[in-house]
């Protein structure tokens, strides 16, 4: 039986790929999470299914042992926010630099088969060319993104320094269920699904035309599976997004529309450190990962606004 371990098990990606294993069935699936910015209500009905253990990924004594005997190891534990990353960069630092080193020290160590790392497309920074292929320069322009790149060059070095399998996937901008919309760092859909349900407009920062590859947390899950299992990938990073690009004012108005109501969006001040426009050239994870987005945007809306409408 393969034993899988997942970073970040109890976020809003993290739970979704633990759900997406456990359908799997083919192994035990092991979640380590310090809950700085995951929950364990994320993992509520599967929490009898798994092995949960409160683990910080900048210790990496106990990191070490949490990955003993694993077979997979999908890295997704972080601090994902652009503007914390500002405003703490130190903090973020640790998590996403010095946790990463030791998820991949412990991962070869225990000799690990691979190791999925989660990077981010804010490595691409603004570039005039779109869709942004994987060959590009990196341009980063926050503390965040330059540790989401540290982290794909570790990856790579372990891989070809200690024979550890690692497959990098730049996650876009991702969405879906369990995304918490509480945080002053949270998604931007979150919020929007908050607002919506509760009858107010949100906020927008800048003029709402910056586009995005909105891509479905179902399909993050998906791709995450096929990076553990294919063959001739390792040591390689591939786009995690769905090649298609939408303006935040657009998805406003699908919600809208989905939802038949009419709040007009507030804006305030643009964000520093955000990329103006974000689109994934999906050529290479479809020809190398057998990769095809299943959700368009306005079908992971619907389906992550019948969720929190739940809620």
């Amino acid at each position: 039986m393969t034993t899988y371990v997942v970073t970040g098990g109890a976020g809003f990606i993290g739970s979704c790929l633990v759900r997406a294993l456990l359908a799997q069935g083919d192994g035990a699936v092991r979640v380590i999470d310090n809950l700085l910015t995951g929950s364990e209500k994320n993992l509520e009905e599967v929490r009898s299914r798994i092995d949960l253990q409160r683990v910080d990924i900048r210790d990496y004594d106990a990191v070490a042992g949490a990955v003993r005997g694993a077979d997979v190891v999908f890295h997704l534990a972080a601090i994902p926010s652009v503007p914390r990353s500002i405003d703490s960069p130190a903090l973020s630092h640790e998590v996403n630099i010095d946790g990463t080193f030791n998820v991949l020290r412990a991962s070869a160590e225990s000799k690990v088969r691979r190791v999925v790392y989660s990077g981010s497309s804010s490595a691409y920074g603004d570039t005039e060319v779109l869709p942004k292929v994987e060959t590009m320069a990196p341009r980063p322009k926050s503390p965040y993104a330059v540790q989401k790149l540290t982290g794909e060059y570790y990856a790579s070095v372990f891989h070809s320094c200690f024979g550890l399998e690692t497959v990098s996937l730049r996650f876009f901008n991702v969405y879906g269920e369990r995304q918490d919309p509480s945080s002053p760092y949270s998604g931007v859909i979150s919020v929007f699904m908050r607002a919506l349900i509760e009858r107010r407009s949100p906020t927008i920062f800048g003029d709402g035309e910056q586009t995005r590859d909105w891509t479905y947390v179902e399909d993050v899950a998906a791709l995450c599976l096929k990076a553990a299992s294919a063959g001739g990938v390792a040591g390689k990073m591939y786009n995690a997004g769905n090649g298609e690009r939408c303006s935040l004012n657009r998805v406003w108005e699908l919600l809208q529309k989905i939802e038949g109501v009419s709040l007009p969006a507030k804006y305030g001040a643009p964000r520093e450190g955000d990329v103006r426009d974000s689109q994934a050239d999906c050529t290479a994870v479809r020809r190398d990962l057998r990769h095809q987005p299943q959700y368009t945007v306005e079908q992971g809306l619907r389906r992550t606004l019948a969720w929190y409408r739940a809620q």
